[in-house]
């Protein structure tokens, strides 16, 4: 297939390269320079997203935010003036739910097509094609996407419509952000009574407790490596878009809320682009007490 993808961050470099390896032809954009292995793996460096569109039948995003997406599918040279009728938008950024319909609106009032798609997985499920994806679309569009799905992720799931996918993906980050404060105050807890945090992560990993998150960012805490994975400041971003959305239909998540003072702590001592792992300083912080020592 020819395939557009735009956004070579963290996450969108490994995505695109696995797409190479596929053998699809791939024409590439992003905010800073294209990455020179994609260009020697057989990548096309575009000028623009709309030249991107003009190329490519599907155009995959990447980027950070909202109001990222918005300028990439609809500013100047954005992709909506590159499109053409029966050609697939597929948004694999964290956004609005909200903003994310009305984008959908806009894109089919073009005669193209929209699937939103967000991911779960990091950098590290990036990189081992095992991305979770969750889907908002119509149904159609999403089978004839999902042989490219298929090359990055393991775990793909149609949710509902557009909207759904990234309504998916606000529950999967408040269940994320909490699941790694719980390891954390854990963690903190059981250094500060005296025990050994390594030896109660690995009791714990053999129980009910246990959990990805446990293993992976509970190693984390202990053996203080915060490099991202996942930034604190975009994890922030996704806890705001799960409150405005809460807000929205009248729920209350006052955990979450929790959740994103600890980040506000975090990012208030330096620590926005550490891992979200790094929660687990706000709470050393108020316990003055490091799970173990920096």
């Amino acid at each position: 297939m020819k395939i557009g993808f735009i956004g070579l961050g963290i996450m969108g470099t490994p995505m695109a390269g696995h797409l190479l390896k596929g053998g699809h032809t791939l024409f590439l954009n992003t905010r800073r320079d294209v990455p020179a292995e994609l260009v020697a793996a057989g990548g096309t460096a575009c000028a623009s997203p709309a030249a991107v569109a003009e190329a490519a039948d599907i155009i995959l995003l990447m980027v950070p935010d909202t109001p990222d997406v918005e300028k990439v599918l609809f500013g100047p040279d954005g992709i909506a003036s590159g499109l053409s009728a029966g050609k697939v938008v597929v948004d694999m950024s964290s956004i609005s739910p909200v903003e994310t319909k009305q984008f959908a609106e806009r894109i089919d009032a073009l005669g193209a097509h929209y699937l939103d798609a967000p991911v779960s997985g990091g950098e590290v499920g990036a990189k081992a094609a095992s991305l979770s994806i969750m889907v908002g679309g119509d149904e159609a569009i999403f089978e004839r996407v999902r042989p490219i799905f298929e090359l990055m992720g393991k775990n793909i799931t149609l949710v509902g419509p557009n909207g759904a996918g990234q309504t998916a993906k606000v529950a999967n980050q408040i269940i994320v952000a909490l699941t790694i404060e719980a390891v954390a105050e854990g963690l903190v807890f059981a250094s500060k009574s005296g025990a050994d945090p390594a030896k109660v992560r690995q009791a714990l990993m053999g129980g009910l407790a246990t959990s990805r998150i446990l293993e992976v960012h509970g190693e984390r805490m202990i053996k203080r490596t915060f490099d991202p994975g996942f930034r604190i400041a975009l994890h922030q971003k996704d806890l705001n878009l799960a409150l405005a959305s809460a807000k929205a239909v009248g729920v209350a998540l006052p955990s979450t809320a929790t959740a994103q003072q600890l980040f506000n702590t975090c990012v208030a001592n330096g620590g926005a682009d550490w891992d979200h792992s790094g929660i687990v300083r706000a709470l050393e912080l108020m316990a003055a007490h490091p799970v173990t020592p920096d």
